[in-house]
């Protein structure tokens, strides 16, 4: 029996509605903002309203575009041009408006859903869309799993829409659980379920992955896959094709991935066909998903006995990452390894798709693992290399290349101690940090005044860019050194170390802040003795996690300010960074006692507190301007630090024409304390 077969004899244009959204532009933060999702909409109801000859006022378009809404290609067809006089925002009141009022009161038999936007998994791993009025602490959105079951319900009449199709165009990653970002829980309830109703479900991509997007031709790779199959049918054979077209956009998505142009294979899913009978890709006849091979029972063996008690080493995110770039593939969507466990870390890697050349994943991740072992325990580096060529030749893999060797980077590192018997000044050391430490400078015992260390500072840089072979331009500090590490005692971590002036150029008194030259991060070790077990674990997970992890980055706001701050900082591996919302000296300076007391390696805060940017520091720090904090890359913070104070420098100048950056404008403080990274040093007194 075929398709059609099932479905209402007078089935056609005059018997079908449709919700159509489209969100590109967010009220909880412009970094949310996607271009495209508004255009894949206005396509989707051109095909509705065009081939598919379904009247405009059966469609109910939503739209919150980025730009000006006249802008878009209203004349493309008449139906368009009648929705654009109807359309309305895509705000949750109007999407609950049409969804669950307007919708269930119209007589028909075929129900289009389409949208396109941002998509998360809540806890029960339901789909939630949300819409364009979403703010941190209420994330407005469209619960599409309780929609549907409502949908299923007899509060719509029961000889009305019998057959029902959600096509979403979004994301199905898990939902970022930040404390300011409030999803709550959202269902609709619903009345006694009816017999013979049937729905239709078709997403972008699989549980845990992002949906691609194009953002240069503003549209979605989902939405130019389904519109190339709908073509020119009208809405009977549109929907009677679904079940073929899923298969073909399948198989599409599997010709990108064997190109090499992705490695995902997104999961279309349909909860059921039209005949009732169970639609999944793993059963698509003549498609077959790629896998990798398999390790056998003798490398499990193995493995079992070289990760026995072995905690996950600093490079086990990077080992994880460079085993998807070894066999060709893409490294997952959600950031952080997937087990807590090196033999955990290598069962997920084991099970998923690999590359074209069908290599177990598993095998790159321990060969990384052996390289970086190296010198620090040469016996479990040998054991690891001797156990990557025996599997290699007894599943005849492939040869594996070297891998990166550890990232270099040259620190200079400043010391200062207040001196024992109370004198003005500080005692004061700099050494640099490369692949060696060595001592450069020493104040010999005399205190000296901050403005003596700023300009021994500023000839150490010129030294040492002439060291490593800068370029040898006279009163300018050279791009040898990274980074600027300032050891100081806790009464120091907010003096504006990123705001001393530097050289910079030919022109007599042209300078430059410190902190836009270099990442200038601030260090407190001294305080860490309390919390040093603490402060290790902390550090060493971070890194294991890449420096990135949904618990690995807390919020800290004024009502959180307790006494017991400090203890509940220290209660866990997580979290390792500290972000500051707190609006006066006092709570700021109670949050980094908490953040000292927990033994956190990272924080960042406004000296003296403040008014919190807008969307939060999260979304100033983030590259990408996500606002929740587990899609920070705590690693990259120092980096990103100064691509802040760079652009706050360049917001000042286009304001006045001034090219230093205002004392105090918008500034941060990071604190980054490595454990791994300190010298054990005699006091300077």
């Amino acid at each position: 029996m075929s398709p059609a077969d099932f479905l209402p004899p007078n089935l056609g244009p005059g018997r079908t509605f449709a919700l159509v959204a489209g969100v590109e532009s967010y009220d909880i933060s412009h970094g949310w903002n996607l271009r495209g999702p508004a255009r894949d909409a206005l396509r989707f109801a051109q095909w509705l309203t065009g081939p598919g000859e379904v009247p405009p006022d059966h469609v109910r378009l939503l739209l919150s575009p980025l730009g000006d809404p006249d802008a878009l290609d209203w004349a493309a067809s008449p139906g368009l041009a009648a929705l654009k006089d109807t359309y309305r925002p895509a705000t949750e009141a109007n999407v609950k408006s049409v969804l669950l009022d307007e919708l269930p009161k119209c007589d028909g038999d075929l129900l289009w859903i389409f949208w396109a936007g941002h998509g998360y998994l809540g806890r029960s791993r339901e789909l939630m869309l949300p819409c364009a009025d979403a703010l941190p602490g209420q994330i407005r959105h469209l619960n599409l799993d309780s929609a549907l079951r409502w949908w299923r319900t007899d509060l719509v009449t029961h000889r009305r829409f019998p057959l029902q199709a959600a096509l979403v165009d979004a994301c199905r990653v898990d939902a970022p659980h930040a404390t300011r970002l409030n999803f709550g829980s959202t269902d609709y309830g619903g009345g006694a379920t009816v017999p013979g109703r049937r729905q239709f479900r078709l997403y972008a991509s699989r549980e845990g992955e992002a949906a691609q997007n194009d953002s240069e031709r503003a549209a979605g790779r989902f939405t130019e896959a389904l519109l190339g199959e709908l073509g020119q049918r009208s809405v009977r054979e549109g929907v009677t094709g679904l079940a073929g077209a899923a298969r073909s956009i399948h198989r599409s998505f599997q010709e990108l991935r064997e190109r090499g142009e992705g490695w995902q294979l997104p999961q279309f899913l349909v909860d059921r066909d039209w005949d009732a009978c169970s639609f999944l890709d793993e059963d698509l006849p003549g498609v077959a998903l790629p896998r990798a091979a398999r390790l056998d029972q003798r490398a499990w063996d193995e493995l079992g006995d070289l990760f026995e008690g072995r905690d996950l080493p600093r490079c086990a995110y990077e080992a994880y990452a460079w085993a998807f770039k070894v066999a060709g593939c893409t490294t997952p969507v959600r950031g952080g390894l997937p087990g807590e466990t090196l033999l955990e870390v290598a069962q997920d890697l084991d099970e998923r798709q690999g590359g074209r050349d069908g290599l177990p994943l598993a095998v790159p991740f321990v060969r990384f693992l052996g390289a970086r072992a190296g010198a620090a325990d040469t016996v479990w580096a040998d054991r690891l290399g001797g156990w990557v060529n025996a599997t290699r030749e007894r599943l005849a893999l492939p040869a594996l290349p070297p891998p990166p060797p550890p990232p270099r980077r040259t620190a200079l590192h400043v010391r200062l101690e207040a001196p024992p018997g109370g004198e003005d000044g500080f005692l004061a050391r700099m050494w640099l940090r490369r692949e060696a430490t060595e001592h450069i400078w020493e104040s010999e015992g005399e205190p000296v005044r901050l403005e003596s260390v700023r300009a021994e500072l500023v000839r150490q840089l010129a030294c040492v860019g002439r060291a490593l072979g800068g370029e040898a331009e006279a009163g300018r500090p050279y791009d040898a050194v990274e980074r600027i590490e300032f050891h100081v005692p806790y009464e120091l971590l907010e003096l504006d170390f990123d705001l001393w002036p530097v050289p910079r150029g030919r022109g007599p008194g042209r300078t430059r802040a410190l902190g836009q030259l270099y990442q200038v991060v601030v260090r407190c070790p001294q305080e860490r003795e309390d919390s040093a077990a603490e402060w290790r674990t902390k550090w060493r997970w971070l890194c294991a996690q890449g420096g990135r992890h949904a618990e690995a980055v807390r919020v800290v706001a004024d009502a959180e300010v307790t006494d017991a701050l400090g203890m509940e900082l220290g209660a866990g591996a997580a979290p390792a960074c500290v972000l500051a919302h707190t609006s006066t000296a006092v709570r700021t300076g109670a949050v980094v006692e908490a953040v000292l007391e927990g033994g956190v390696p990272v924080a960042v805060w406004r000296p003296g507190g403040g008014a919190v940017p807008d969307g939060g520091l999260a979304e100033l720090l983030a590259p990408d301007g996500r606002p929740e904090p587990g899609a920070l890359d705590v690693l990259a913070l120092p980096g990103r630090v100064r691509e802040v104070r760079r652009a706050v420098a360049g917001a000042v100048a286009g304001a006045d024409d001034n090219r230093q950056q205002a004392p105090g404008a918008d500034r941060l403080v990071l604190l980054w304390d490595d454990p791994d990274d300190r010298l054990t040093l005699r006091s300077l007194s």
